[in-house]
């Protein structure tokens, strides 16, 4: 792919009810969703111009995982970025292999344990699953984690994002953005007590916030935070699927 080495290339839902998971976010984002290919398990996500996502079944050999989203950073050798990731303090959980016409990828977990995939994609093209401003994009990667300074050490060596400004959040520290060049990103954020263990959390944009959180309600979803306004002026609001993956939407109020 032509990305910039250390963009978010690809994102993935991984779920007990692929069926299910798929009326759900068409009628919160807008998503179609198809089959890979005729017959295949995996399916697509897209708006009207391009897939933006993944949507699996959980594996049985993972039944006991929690339905999860992750996101896949484009590297130009994936073997050699997860020796010197796990060099770094990452733990590989699923060593370089290869998908055939699909590309290359690898998945570990950071030093404070947020899961997340690399991959070289073999197309030639260029991926907007993220983009800042697209509605059914991925708008925003948050990483909620245990020790953002050493989250923030591992990620900038690791991948060449640069440290942004920070914004002061009351009693947990800074949120602090991360660029890759002028582009801004996401952000890693310090973990409130009692929260889950880190991860990434990551936020689609809809056409309206409002509409989006009727829809999420209205299709088995609960809001936890939200709709809350960010700077900028869009809203944000962050949901459990009715599934149990949590995920972010992002955009206007057209009330």
């Amino acid at each position: 792919m032509t990305n910039t080495p250390g963009e978010f290339i690809w994102y993935e839902l991984m779920t007990g009810d692929p069926d299910a998971a798929a009326g759900f976010y068409g009628a919160v984002v807008g998503w179609t969703v198809r089959e890979f290919e005729p017959g295949a398990e995996y399916r697509l996500f897209s708006t009207p111009e391009t897939e933006v996502a993944g949507l699996m079944r959980t594996p049985p050999e993972q039944a006991s995982a929690p339905p999860s989203w992750f996101g896949y950073i484009g590297v130009d050798d994936v073997d050699a970025k997860a020796r010197e990731l796990v060099a770094a303090g990452a733990v590989q959980h699923v060593p370089p292999t290869d998908i055939p016409g699909v590309g290359r990828f690898a998945m570990l977990a950071d030093p404070q344990g947020a899961p997340f995939y690399i991959m070289r994609g073999a197309s030639e093209g260029t991926s907007t699953s993220f983009k800042s401003d697209g509605v059914g994009h991925c708008q925003w990667n948050e990483l909620n984690t245990s020790d953002p300074a050493g989250a923030l050490a591992f990620y900038t060596a690791g991948f060449g994002w640069l440290k942004g400004d920070t914004m002061p959040m009351p009693d947990l520290g800074d949120y602090q953005f991360i660029n890759i060049g002028e582009r801004m990103i996401g952000a890693i954020s310090p973990q409130p007590p009692d929260s889950p263990p880190p991860n990434w959390l990551y936020y689609f944009g809809v056409d309206d916030i409002d509409r989006a959180a009727q829809a999420v309600t209205a299709n088995g979803g609960q809001i936890q935070y939200g709709p809350s306004e960010i700077p900028g002026g869009d809203y944000i609001i962050i949901v459990t699927d009715p599934q149990g993956a949590t995920v972010g939407f992002v955009g206007p109020k057209r009330g």
